[in-house]
């Protein structure tokens, strides 16, 4: 492995470039721009189009193979492969939806985009692994940020779309499939594995605070600039300084790292720095260790090795301090690193999953339909439908990091309490799509946003403070396939089949009316509600673990470690 990078500028700038490549990784969000161009260039029919979505999701989410790399390889490594899947898959839907190449068959569609938004995946998880690692004990901060601005992406996107690309669908595909490559071809070398100063820094919480801030103003300012292109049709020098002041807006969190340089702080060298979470803590010979293994926890230790030889972390047996006997290596506990087939066969694993599946799972539905919600409701441009979404799921993204770190630390409340919460909205919110009423548009996507939003950025720290941190990319990748799943149960088979039934009544391609959605509607208010209670379970369950690992009011040792202080 390549040595670290020191020092406590590092670990910003891969911040600052990961969120670019966050973006770069929110691409999979573009399928309500350039469906309705691939369903009228290509003849499909709604339940075809919703089958694509299907691969939209899995693409994004089916993340296994990156998080097995991401312990094996350099960030560098799997950003490439993402660059390469971009390149390859929205090259061929590029060809299919500007003509150039003429009746590609719809399995090769299909396994295009399948591709295209598998890269999702590779450049997910390589900056979001990396950065948690980098900055290991404000998770669930570092999780909501770079969560934050993937969600944004689709802002970012339609802002690209309607002002510079002409709301062109091939021109679209035709950026995604050059501009994502360069940007990630670009960026890779910042993205790496650095060692964070020290948890007692105290400009660390200023700089997140500066980061968060700046990523709600480009939020806002996407959300403004997107209804007034759309409302008032401003010329192409207008549109073009919209971009270019957005381009501003998401350099910001580089300004980080330029301060640090411009002018350096002089920190307290008696405060020990944090070790890499690459590197396990050394002298632990000396503490007064009475658990019969002599290697911690990495998650448990500030945080160990994920780098460090394989074969030294798989020893069955160690010597028992002052017996010389041989004891069986113990099973980790909650909280302490898991391998994944450790943490497969936990009940809270499954449980996590499950509540996970359920919320990502009914908002995607929703997510992958909304341009036609929005036509069945009556409105003709669904552009700030979208926009809307994409803004208030940055919110819930961004908030569910902040609220649920602030309540770990204040109350040592479990993070998945929030997951319940913003379930129990999203059950009201499909009762009121169901209801039809005029004027709720707008609101119930809204509401739908935010709390889709949170489902990621309270799974994300949660799992790796349960499982911990050596094996999170692999244990990660698995929580998300719930949203392929759910895609495929709600969206692929429920949704589209509704939909297309409700359009042959009406003899139309095109579906009018809430009747085209009532039906899946009141099937996702019920997946919510039985989340809702799953998630109460698991806060219950999980209750001491939050107890023992933030009793401090930070992230600290398990009771097993506590005592060599």
């Amino acid at each position: 492995m390549p040595p670290l990078k020191q020092g406590s500028r590092p670990p910003w700038v891969g911040l600052g470039a990961a969120v670019w490549v966050q973006i770069a990784a929110g691409n999979s969000y573009n399928f309500p721009l350039y469906s309705p161009s691939l369903k009228s260039v290509m003849g499909y029919n709604q339940q075809q189009l919703t089958m694509l979505g299907v691969a939209n999701d899995i693409g994004e989410n089916v993340g296994i193979l990156p998080g097995i790399a991401s312990n094996k390889l350099p960030p560098w490594v799997v950003l490439s492969v993402g660059a390469c899947a971009c390149f390859l898959g929205y090259g061929v839907l590029w060809l299919a939806v500007s003509q150039t190449v003429q009746n590609l068959p719809y399995i090769v569609l299909w396994l295009a985009l399948l591709v295209a938004t598998h890269s999702s995946a590779w450049l997910g998880t390589a900056v979001l692994v990396t950065n948690m690692r980098n900055f290991p004990l404000s998770r669930g901060t570092v999780a909501g940020i770079l969560k934050g601005y993937i969600g944004l992406s689709a802002a970012v996107y339609t802002e690209i779309y309607d002002s510079v690309l002409q709301g062109s669908a091939s021109k679209l595909l035709l950026f995604l499939t050059l501009g994502l490559p360069v940007i990630c071809f670009a960026l890779m070398y910042f993205i790496r594995a650095c060692t964070p100063a020290s948890g007692e820094d105290s400009s660390e919480h200023g700089h997140f605070v500066f980061t968060q801030a700046a990523s709600v103003c480009l939020g806002i300012y996407l959300l403004v600039t997107t209804v007034i292109v759309d409302l008032f049709h401003p010329s192409d020098a207008v549109c073009y300084m919209f971009t270019a002041i957005m381009v501003i807006f998401m350099l910001s969190p580089l300004a980080i790292p330029l301060k640090m340089t411009l002018f350096p702080s002089n920190p307290n060298k008696n405060l020990p720095p944090v070790r890499s979470s690459d590197h396990l803590v050394q002298g632990e010979e000396s503490s007064n260790q009475t658990d019969p293994l002599l290697t911690q926890s990495a998650s448990a230790t500030y945080l160990g090795s994920f780098h460090e030889n394989e074969d030294a972390s798989d020893i069955d047996t160690l010597i028992a301090e002052g017996e010389g006997a041989v004891k069986k290596k113990r099973k980790p506990k909650r909280g302490e690193d898991f391998k994944f087939r450790e943490a497969f066969i936990k009940a809270d694993f499954w449980l996590l999953w499950l509540v996970y599946f359920l919320g990502v799972g009914s908002g995607v539905t929703v997510l992958n339909n909304l341009a036609q919600i929005g036509i069945a409701f009556g409105v003709e441009d669904t552009t700030i439908i979208l926009s809307l979404f994409s803004f208030c799921n940055f919110l819930g993204r961004l908030s569910g990091g902040v609220v649920s770190e602030y309540f770990v630390r204040s109350r040592t409340l479990p993070r998945t309490i929030w997951m319940g919460v913003a379930q129990v909205i999203m059950v009201l919110t499909f009762l009121l799509y169901a209801s039809g009423l005029n004027g709720t548009l707008y609101a119930s996507t809204a509401l739908l946003g935010i709390c889709y939003g949170v489902q990621f950025s309270i799974m994300v720290p949660c799992a790796s403070e349960l499982f911990g941190l050596k094996h999170f990319g692999v244990i990660y990748n698995f929580m998300l396939l719930g949203n392929p799943i759910g895609a495929l149960l709600f969206s692929g088979l429920l949704a589209g089949y509704v939909y297309d039934f409700e359009a042959a009544k009406q003899q139309s391609s095109t579906c009018l009316g809430i009747a085209c959605f009532r039906i899946t509607f009141l099937a996702l208010a019920g997946a919510s509600g039985l989340g809702t209670l799953l998630s109460i379970i698991l806060t219950i369950r999980i209750k001491p673990v939050y107890q023992m690992l933030y009793a401090g009011g930070s992230f600290r040792l398990p009771s097993s470690t506590s005592s060599h202080s």
